[in-house]
C-alpha cells in the first residue's frame, strides 16, 4: 500500500513496500519527499504523473443515463457496508428534516454512547452522500457515520433532492435546509453547533464545499437564494472524499463526465447561459477566502475526480488555507471512487483514523478559564 500523507501541511513519510525483486526480509529504503513540486506529484515509488496527461479512468464524457446506471446498486434488506453494526453508538434514523414526509428530506443522527452524566458538548460532522447528483442514498452511509460518530463527533447524514427532476439550485436549499435543522436541534443530542463540519463523497462533498464557501460568499448565497444559518465562524472544517471542487475539469478534453452533467444542475438546462461563466456559481475553488476553514482532502489515482482534487489542494495552498490530504498511488486497489465508504479495507481505516484526529485539531472543545 503506498499513499502520500501530509497532516497540516507537513510532509509525512511514506512507507514502501518491499521491491518484488528483493528478498523477504530487505524492503526499499524510505525516503523522504514533497508531496507536491509545481503541479507535479511524486509517488511513493519515485513514478511522476503530469496532472495535465494522467488519466483517472478509460472512461470519457461518460453521459448522464449512463453515470447514473453505474452509480445505481441493487436494492438489499442491509447494505454490505452497513454489516456488523457498531454498537458503541446510538442512532436516529429518518427525521424528517424539512416537515414534508419525503425520504429525500430525512437525516440521520448518530451519537456516541458516553457514560459520563454531564458530557461537554461534541463537534458535529454533517455528511452529504455522492452519486453523481443524480443518485444515492443516505442509508448506505450509516456503518461509515458510525465509525466517525465512534471517534468522538455527532454525526448528521442527510438525504437531499437530486438530478435530473431537480438542479443544484435545490440541492443547496436542501444542504442549507441541513444546517438550520443542526443549529437548532444539534444541542439536544449532546453536540455543539458551534463546532461543525461539513462533509460528502463525490457529488455530496461538492455540495458540502459549496455550502462553506456560500458562508463566507454573499454573492454565493444569493445567487442560489439561501441565507446561511451557520455562520462562517461555526463552521470549523471541511471534509472532500473523491470530491469535485473544481468545475473546470469537466471542459477538459477526456474527462470522465460530458458537459451535459454541467447543463443537467443548471435551470432549464442552462439555455441561454455561458456554460463556463455559469461554472463558475458551482465550482467551490472559485470562492476561497482567506478565512476559509481547514480542509481534509482523500483520493487516489483511482479516483475518476483525482485531477480535481489535485487543483483544489493546489489552490488551498497557495491562498494558504489549511489543508491536510490523504492520496493513495494506483497500486493501491482498493481505493477507487469513493472507496471510503467500505470499512472493510485498510485505506478506508487509515481515512477514518485521520479524520478523527482531523475534527479533533479543527473543532477543539473550548477551554474553560477557572
Amino acid at each position: 500500500m503506498s499513499y502520500t500523507s501530509t497532516a497540516f501541511d507537513i510532509v509525512r513519510p511514506t512507507p514502501f513496500a518491499a521491491h518484488p525483486s528483493t528478498s523477504a526480509g530487505t524492503a526499499r529504503a524510505d525516503r523522504r519527499a514533497p508531496a507536491w513540486l509545481h503541479g507535479i506529484r511524486l509517488h511513493a515509488d519515485g513514478v511522476t504523473v503530469d496532472r495535465s496527461t494522467h488519466r483517472e479512468t478509460g472512461i470519457r464524457r461518460l453521459p448522464v443515463w449512463a453515470w447514473r446506471a453505474l452509480m445505481l446498486r441493487p436494492a438489499t434488506p442491509v447494505h454490505k457496508f452497513n454489516l456488523h453494526p457498531i454498537d458503541s453508538v446510538e442512532y436516529d434514523l429518518d427525521i424528517d428534516y424539512i416537515g414534508d414526509g419525503q425520504k429525500i428530506h430525512r437525516l440521520d443522527v448518530l451519537v456516541p454512547k458516553r457514560t459520563d452524566a454531564v458530557a461537554a458538548p461534541l463537534p458535529v460532522y454533517v455528511y452529504f452522500h455522492g452519486g453523481g447528483w443524480t443518485s444515492g442514498d443516505k442509508d448506505p452511509l450509516t456503518k461509515y457515520c458510525a465509525s466517525q460518530a465512534a471517534e468522538g463527533m455527532i454525526v448528521i447524514n442527510a438525504n437531499y433532492r437530486m438530478a435530473t427532476r431537480f438542479q443544484l439550485g435545490h440541492m443547496m436549499q436542501d444542504g442549507n435546509a441541513v444546517l438550520d435543522w443542526v443549529a437548532r436541534n444539534v444541542a439536544a443530542y449532546g453536540g455543539d453547533p458551534t463546532r461543525i463540519v461539513l462533509g460528502g463523497d463525490s457529488a455530496g462533498g461538492h455540495i458540502a464545499a459549496l455550502l462553506t464557501a456560500a458562508a463566507y460568499a454573499p454573492e454565493l448565497a444569493e445567487h442560489y437564494g439561501i441565507r446561511p444559518p451557520v455562520t462562517a465562524r461555526h463552521l470549523r472544517g471541511l471534509v472532500q472524499h473523491c470530491s469535485i471542487a473544481d468545475f473546470s475539469v469537466l471542459f477538459d478534453r477526456g474527462f470522465v463526465l460530458s458537459l451535459n452533467f454541467v447543463r443537467m444542475l443548471l435551470p432549464e438546462r442552462g439555455r441561454g447561459l455561458h456554460l463556463r461563466t455559469a461554472a463558475r456559481f458551482m465550482s467551490p475553488i472559485e470562492w476561497l477566502d482567506r478565512g476559509f476553514p481547514p480542509v481534509f482532502v482523500t483520493t487516489s489515482e483511482r479516483d475518476y475526480f483525482y485531477r480535481a482534487n489535485l487543483n483544489f489542494i493546489e489552490a488551498l495552498r497557495a491562498r494558504k488555507i489549511w489543508v491536510d490530504t490523504l492520496i493513495y498511488g494506483r497500486r493501491s486497489v482498493n481505493t477507487k471512487h469513493t472507496w471510503q465508504q467500505d470499512d472493510s479495507h485498510p485505506e478506508s481505516q487509515e481515512v477514518y483514523r485521520r479524520l478523527g484526529a482531523f475534527v479533533r485539531a479543527v473543532a477543539p472543545r473550548a477551554v474553560v478559564a477557572v
